[in-house]
């Protein structure tokens, strides 16, 4: 779901299903989903580097960014340039009428999260990640803090 097109800078909000039984797709195409409430790459399954999260029937996007490096065209060695990026905190749900519901959001943006999540006690638990870059050095700041998100409250 979502990521970023082709350029690495440019939010995807697509999302797509396929139904799957026992390890076994039972349709031959995916369909069309309601689009994510926001793009960028890195999300598990890609949605800017956050999470996303499916537990108790219920799909999550976790924090995440917009903009990554876009590589310099026709650089024979791959070069590639930074751009401008965004680290969020926001946390969706999608509901049962198919709408993304806000959530309260991460107790400070976080991004590269995609496989740094477990469900632990009816708990999302995220370790690690990546913050908003340095204000002096511009270098990406690692986050050392764990979060737990309760499903049960949703907090």
């Amino acid at each position: 779901m979502g990521g970023s097109k082709e350029n690495r800078h440019t939010p995807g909000l697509e999302h797509w299903s396929i139904v799957v039984k026992d390890g076994k797709a039972l349709k031959k195409e995916w369909r069309t989903e309601t689009p994510i409430p926001c793009g960028g790459p890195h999300r598990s399954g890609d949605c800017l580097p956050g999470a996303c999260v499916v537990v108790n029937d219920q799909l999550f996007v976790i924090g995440g960014q917009e903009g990554d490096f876009m590589a310099k065209p026709g650089s024979p060695i791959f070069k590639c340039s930074r751009r401008l990026e965004v680290v969020y905190a926001d946390v969706y749900m999608l509901d049962d009428e198919n709408k993304w519901k806000v959530l309260p959001p991460m107790p400070k943006p976080n991004s590269h999260i995609k496989c740094a999540w477990v469900i632990v006690n009816n708990s999302i638990i995220i370790t690690g990640g990546t913050t908003e870059k340095h204000p002096v050095n511009k270098r990406m700041i690692l986050v050392g803090e764990v979060f737990q998100f309760h499903l049960d409250s949703l907090v």
